[in-house]
């Protein structure tokens, strides 16, 4: 019987790679499903999955450890290598008593910010000595692939000792000019917070932490880019007004002014990202880019983070951009519809004025 849940689950991998979905879901009283250009579309073909089926197909994804681990914790994040022909991040849990999972695909290949239509002011971000970088933007928009791209465009173009941490390992790094560390809780750590605390004593040049998941995390990472080294990170946040803000309000009201001076210091950019559907099938990312300059610094320091999104909007020519304006520009090349630009828009009232003006 297991051997069969593998072959079924081998079947379920390779249908995955093969529609180029990003995710895969396994959930009791539905057919597998997977997500295609942001939609999940049902596998027809597939019968409904039984709460059997389900706990079969998640036992034949992990080890007899992870097994015990996961029923004891009721959830685990984990990376899954499907043959030579797709890696997986992963997420088992309970619903309802019942197992399920999330199986997000990861693309062997880590793709350049050409390819992936990254805006030419990244390369910037690569060619850093010190400073703190974020990328923001909800769940399944592309955060870890931009943030993978850059961080392989220092590993062939310098001589640094890149350190992730990750939970789990997303995208594989062959090691080029750099020394790449790629670190994954519960394996080569502890713990989260174990590997940030250790993290400064095994001499990084270049910093990436997966995801800051609390005011720790953000601590050590400003404390990282105020020492001298270059820190990328991601965040679940919409903008970057709204990160800013996130960030000092993690910490006590008594610590704010502190971080508010480390982060108006370290602070280099923000970027906020979507994948929107393209007119013609798949996706295409929109951008917010906030560029930290001395206007941006001041109203940090001085608490006026409400004033930000002026600045990057009369910042273009400096590489800053606002979500709406990359997605007019999108709308105008006829790559995206009205409709879609307006569902992704943080403010589609000024979208609309935006597309108007032509």
């Amino acid at each position: 019987m297991a051997n069969a849940f593998k072959e079924k689950l081998d079947e379920l991998l390779l249908a995955a790679a093969k529609q180029s979905a990003s995710d895969l879901h396994l959930s009791v009283g539905r057919r597998p499903t997977l997500r295609i250009d942001g939609t999940l579309v049902s596998l027809q073909r597939e019968q409904i999955l039984t709460p059997e089926a389900v706990e079969g197909l998640v036992s034949a994804l992990l080890t007899p450890e992870q097994l015990d681990y996961f029923l004891k914790t009721k959830q685990l994040d984990f990376a899954y290598a499907f043959e030579d022909k797709a890696r997986f991040r992963i997420n088992v849990f309970f619903q309802r008593g019942y197992m399920a999972a999330a199986l997000r695909l990861v693309p062997a290949k880590i793709q350049s910010m050409e390819e992936l239509r990254l805006p030419s002011i990244l390369h910037d971000f690569a060619r850093l000595s010190q400073g703190f970088i974020l990328v923001v933007g909800p769940a399944g928009q592309g955060k870890s692939t931009t943030v993978a791209a850059i961080l392989d465009e220092i590993n062939h173009t310098r001589n640094d000792h890149i350190i992730t941490v990750e939970d789990p390992i997303e995208y594989l790094f062959a090691q080029d000019r750099c020394i790449v560390s790629q670190r994954e809780v519960n394996y080569d750590t502890l713990s989260f917070h174990d590997a940030l605390r250790t993290l400064l004593r095994q001499d990084p040049d270049v910093v990436m932490i997966g995801e800051m998941r609390d005011r720790e995390s953000i601590s050590i990472a400003m404390t990282a880019a105020e020492t001298g080294h270059l820190v990328f990170s991601t965040l679940h946040t919409n903008s970057a007004s709204q990160t800013i803000d996130r960030i000092i309000d993690s910490f006590p009201s008594d610590q704010q002014n502190q971080v508010v001076s480390q982060l108006a210091s370290t602070l280099v950019g923000i970027v906020s990202e979507r994948l929107i559907p393209r007119v013609d099938g798949g996706r295409v990312p929109a951008f917010e880019i906030m560029l930290v300059n001395s206007a941006i610094r001041n109203l940090i320091r001085e608490r006026k983070i409400y004033q930000i999104d002026l600045v990057i909007e009369t910042g273009m020519q400096e590489g800053m951009m606002t979500l709406n304006r990359s997605l007019a520009n999108l709308v105008h090349k006829k790559e995206i519809s009205v409709e879609n630009a307006e569902l992704y828009s943080l403010n589609p009232s000024e979208l609309r004025i935006l597309l108007e003006r032509g």
